[in-house]
């Protein structure tokens, strides 16, 4: 088969790899579409996977072509997204169902091959099953979305007055298109308007981000862009004073993450979803936010996939299946299996404006 194999850092060739073959439990997924995430361009050209040789991958859908042993029929030929982190199913998160805090996990696209390929072995266990109407491409943006959709749980940010997301990249456009399904505003308040809407403000620092927020239903008024305007003096300019009840960080960068906690409202939440950047540090005054405010400051980390209706995936899921979110909209870049190196190197050396770039298989 064809595969995106990465030999060592900054060495991604595509080449001939070996076909995987399911293992017991296991099925063989011919992969239809891959997004890149923003953690693969680290992973490929600064610090490596966890071993190498590697096909990267972690964003993938496709059909189930083959079984391993012990694999229930029905899978056969089955429409799929593949939830990429396997449990070790036995620590302490696990057997409370946790699994996106297993301590022992293993991750396709990272610590074992994943879905920059023609076809990826993946556990039954790990596969969703898509309904009719769900394109391949919006089923390889499941995993992003999940991570938004756990984001915006663990922060209970369907209750505060306002909601403030720092950084518009895939996960922060995602988490405003599922803020303004739950029913926050993307208006200013004004005359005439009921009091106590929900109202939810964007900050960004790209003219694609301001453009895609604005298409998503975001006012201009609401929008914040940061090499303009400082952030949180701009927040409480709209919010009369108080800041924000929620405020999701998600670049991971010092700067933001002090915007964060400096426009977060007394007694909010600031939730931090960026991965991180460099090393972090808190400046003493900033510090000092955090208690006199009596700020909670919680971290968000990957989704949950159990199985259930009320899981992460599944809430996603049904958001597409039914219309209600098109992520589809955010997919600038589609490009075949060949091309998929120009797409990787168009998000390390920034050369393009860019929101997801999608591998077609």
């Amino acid at each position: 088969m064809k595969a995106w194999v990465l030999h060592e850092v900054g060495d991604i060739r595509l080449e001939t790899a070996e076909r995987p073959q399911p293992q017991p439990g296991e099925v063989l997924v011919a992969v239809k579409a891959a997004g890149v995430c923003g953690s693969d361009i680290p992973r490929i050209y600064q610090t490596g996977a966890h071993k190498a040789p590697l096909i990267p991958g972690h964003e993938f859908s496709g059909v189930v072509e083959e079984l391993g042993k012990g694999v229930s029929e029905e899978w056969l030929g089955k429409r799929v997204g593949v939830f990429p982190l396997i449990p070790c199913k036995n620590c302490a998160p696990c057997q409370k169902k946790q699994y996106e805090l297993c301590k022992q996990y293993d991750y396709l696209g990272s610590r074992r091959d994943g879905g920059f390929a023609e076809y990826a072995a993946v556990q039954a266990w790990n596969l969703l099953e898509l309904p009719e109407g769900v394109s391949y491409e919006e089923a390889a943006m499941l995993e992003p979305m999940a991570v938004a959709v756990h984001a915006m749980r663990r922060a209970g940010a369907l209750e505060g007055k306002s909601v403030a997301v720092c950084g518009l990249g895939t996960i922060g456009l995602l988490l405003l298109m599922f803020l303004l399904d739950a029913g926050r505003r993307g208006e200013a308040a004004g005359p005439g308007r009921p009091e106590g809407e929900k109202r939810i403000f964007a900050v960004g620092n790209k003219e694609l981000q301001r453009e895609t927020a604005m298409r998503l239903g975001l006012s201009e008024e609401n929008f914040c862009d940061s090499r303009t305007m400082d952030a949180k003096d701009w927040l409480f300019e709209r919010t009369c004073g108080a800041g924000a009840d929620v405020f999701f960080e998600c670049v991971g960068k010092n700067e933001t993450i002090k915007q964060a906690i400096r426009g977060t409202a007394a007694s909010g939440r600031v939730v931090l979803v960026g991965n991180p950047n460099s090393d972090m540090s808190l400046e003493r005054d900033v510090y000092w936010k955090i208690l006199r405010n009596q700020l909670l400051v919680t971290g968000t980390w990957n989704s949950s996939f159990r199985h259930s209706p009320e899981d992460d995936w599944q809430y996603a899921l049904k958001r597409i299946a039914n219309k209600q979110i098109r992520p589809a909209g955010l997919i600038t870049h589609s490009l075949r299996m060949e091309e998929l190196e120009h797409g990787l190197h168009i998000m390390r050396d920034k050369t393009e404006a860019y929101l997801k770039v999608m591998g077609r298989f």
